[in-house]
């Protein structure tokens, strides 16, 4: 995903092995533009800086390892999924959200998520095996603060995308559930009702006494697409206020690779496709190739295949290792529970104890092979 530069005609016949098509970045390229053969002329590209107009950029490093941060993050996302559960059930009755609860139980996430977000990214693929409304909102906020740290956001920003991605479709708390979980084709006064849940949420933002725009922008506008074919305003580009952006696209990844009532969970590297293909179509792209760099082709909890034909799960340094991380193998090559679970640093293990390459050669679908994520002792 970092691109590197194809200088012979050796390296065309390479890449040919193993993609089917590829990227050019003119930007990036040497050849004078008008010698690269390309489709249509992109847009020109925005910096963070422009795309944050007045907000203070910023670069964060790890400070903690997967080890040492795995038990806090775990503590974090614990607290922060009970208190979810509290908060929804409450609004459910019909109550008034409660803001302080929700600013405070998203602070030690955000911690979390600031010092390592291996282990927090790690917690929202397991929370996919729960419920759907109610985990949806933890693995939206959790995506969205681990592109906001990617981006350099301010922690005030990193709270607002994170209280956002818990409220965004807090609407849908007062929508017929039956609707929710129906897996027939809806009727249009139905498809009605359910694009309701934006209108929804933003009387229930407004009774809570929530003053924060960015988290109101979120509510109000996260089914807005780029190209303006969203709704319920049409907005397109730079119309969409740029935290609606991110919701956009954390909402859509983390609803693809879960399961619903009606679609099954698709495996993380085929979500990352399907963003980069909807780039400046669904999504702006600079956030949309952000986001990749921020959660990786395989994030930590990724159930992988093997050139072994072992299965492992993806366990760290998926950012800055994107095809060779750690992971920690669970069944061996006849699909058979190893007994004793070990772990693989696939930058240093490069071959099979028979000599053979030893790579990712797929990402699958949650639950693969009967795999009980939430059972994986670390």
């Amino acid at each position: 995903m970092q691109g590197f530069c194809i200088e012979t005609p050796e390296d065309v016949l390479q890449i040919q092995k193993y993609c089917q098509y590829v990227y050019v970045d003119r930007t990036k390229s040497v050849l004078p533009d008008g010698k690269i053969k390309h489709k249509a002329p992109r847009r020109p590209r925005k910096t963070k800086e422009q795309i944050f107009q007045g907000r203070k950029l910023k670069v964060y490093a790890d400070s903690a390892t997967w080890a040492e941060e795995f038990p806090r993050a775990k503590a974090a996302v614990d607290t922060l999924a009970q208190t979810v559960d509290s908060i929804f059930e409450q609004a459910t009755r019909g109550g008034v959200l409660d803001v302080v609860k929700v600013k405070q139980s998203v602070d030690p996430m955000i911690d979390s998520i600031s010092r390592n977000p291996d282990a927090c990214i790690w917690l929202a693929r397991l929370k996919q095996q729960d419920t759907y409304t109610y985990q949806h909102s933890v693995g939206a906020a959790i995506w969205a603060v681990a592109l906001g740290r990617q981006l350099g956001l301010a922690r005030s920003d990193l709270r607002s995308l994170a209280v956002g991605g818990l409220l965004f479709d807090i609407g849908k708390l007062r929508i017929n559930p039956d609707l929710l979980g129906t897996t027939r084709s809806l009727t249009d006064t139905e498809f009605v009702e359910l694009r309701s849940h934006v209108a929804l949420g933003i009387d229930m933002i407004k009774d809570s006494g929530l003053m924060n725009k960015d988290v109101f922008d979120m509510v109000a506008h996260h089914h807005e697409r780029h190209d303006g074919s969203g709704y319920p305003g049409g907005l397109s580009g730079d119309t969409i206020p740029v935290f609606a952006r991110i919701a956009a696209i954390v909402d859509c990844y983390d609803a693809i690779t879960s399961h619903r009532s009606y679609s099954r969970a698709i495996p993380p590297a085929e979500a990352i496709k399907k963003l980069y293909e909807w780039r400046d179509l669904e999504f702006q792209a600079e956030l949309v190739e952000e986001f990749i760099q921020a959660v990786g082709i395989y994030p930590a909890g990724t159930l992988v295949e093997l050139s072994s034909g072992e299965v492992a799960v993806v366990v760290a340094e998926y950012r800055t290792r994107r095809l060779r991380p750690k992971v920690m193998v669970l069944l061996d090559a006849n699909k058979e529970a190893v007994m004793e679970v070990k772990m693989i640093d696939l930058m240093s293990e490069k071959t099979t104890a028979d000599g053979h390459p030893l790579e990712i050669t797929s990402s699958l679908e949650p639950e693969a092979y009967g795999i009980d994520m939430a059972a994986i002792k670390l």
